[in-house]
């Protein structure tokens, strides 16, 4: 059996089948990771979400932004401005789909090859019990009865520094932010939604979040900045690296990258047509 973790699809589905004939992909045997953002801005949403879902217990996903804001379109609560995503919400089987989607994790742990993946990233000043505690209180609000409610009262940037204290949608809008949507912070914690460049080109001592990871025992799987591109970091100890970021834009012609979970990890990637026409 062999363990694939792949980079954001954003819809671009013949890119994943191209990919997946690449690494002879076995859904008997094999499994997929997948680091969010499923859907939007590639052609294709539907056919890889539908593909996704279809894969059963052969693939692992985790919430991104894009699947997010793909259900607050379904509920009217956000206008549709993709016809990649029109064709979700005009499927007969659109409703099953977005049932499916909203009970997907935010953060998927594998204790036996001490892997985690999350589509953005680990708050830095998180621990890992504290990351799924946090993530477990969102996932329950998004697999319940209030789920709506959330969902309206999801966007935003505020508030960006963490205190046990938050409550309510305060509490939830920044765990949300910190998994599906974190880039930079300060170095006290203090997260920066407006910046997405690559590190080195922020002001305001900002730093990529895994510089400042609480997480150095742990190997973390990534998504969400494509123009980080594949990253990998090293610890202090020269061992293995144990931060692993997969988007390599794919949706903008990047590629689509797949990582083999192995000791020696492996990277098998695959070029892309450029499908989208601006960030």
């Amino acid at each position: 059996m062999a363990i694939y973790a792949i980079g954001d699809l954003q819809g671009c589905y013949e890119d994943l089948t191209n990919l997946l004939e690449k690494i002879n992909f076995d859904q008997h045997t094999d499994k997929l990771w997948l680091v969010g953002d499923l859907v939007n801005r590639g052609p294709d949403s539907l056919a890889t979400l539908r593909f996704v879902k279809n894969l059963g217990n052969a693939a692992q996903t985790v919430l991104g932004n894009h699947d997010l804001h793909l259900l607050a379109m379904y509920h009217g609560l956000k206008k549709n401005k993709d016809s990649s995503i029109q064709q979700i919400l005009d499927a007969p089987d659109c409703e099953e789909l977005m049932n499916w989607l909203r009970s997907q994790p935010l953060l998927f742990h594998d204790k036996q090859n001490h892997f985690t993946m999350v589509h953005a990233g680990l708050y830095p000043l998180w621990n890992l019990q504290q990351a799924q505690q946090y993530a477990a209180e969102l996932e329950s609000v998004l697999s319940g009865d209030d789920y709506l409610d959330f969902l309206n009262n999801m966007y935003g940037d505020k508030p960006n520094l963490w205190k046990e204290t938050l409550t309510g949608w305060d509490r939830l809008r920044f765990i949300c932010n910190t998994f599906t949507r974190m880039r930079y912070c300060k170095l006290n914690g203090k997260l920066n939604f407006s910046e997405n460049g690559v590190p080195g080109s922020t002001k305001n001592n900002l730093v990529p979040w895994f510089e400042l990871n609480n997480h150095k025992d742990e190997k973390i799987v990534f998504g969400h900045w494509s123009t980080l591109g594949y990253f990998q970091e090293k610890n202090e100890l020269s061992l293995p690296p144990n931060i692993y970021a997969l988007d390599t834009g794919c949706v903008w012609g990047g590629k689509l990258t797949a990582l083999k979970i192995t000791k020696t990890a492996q990277l098998i990637s695959i070029n892309c047509p450029k499908r989208a026409s601006s960030i």
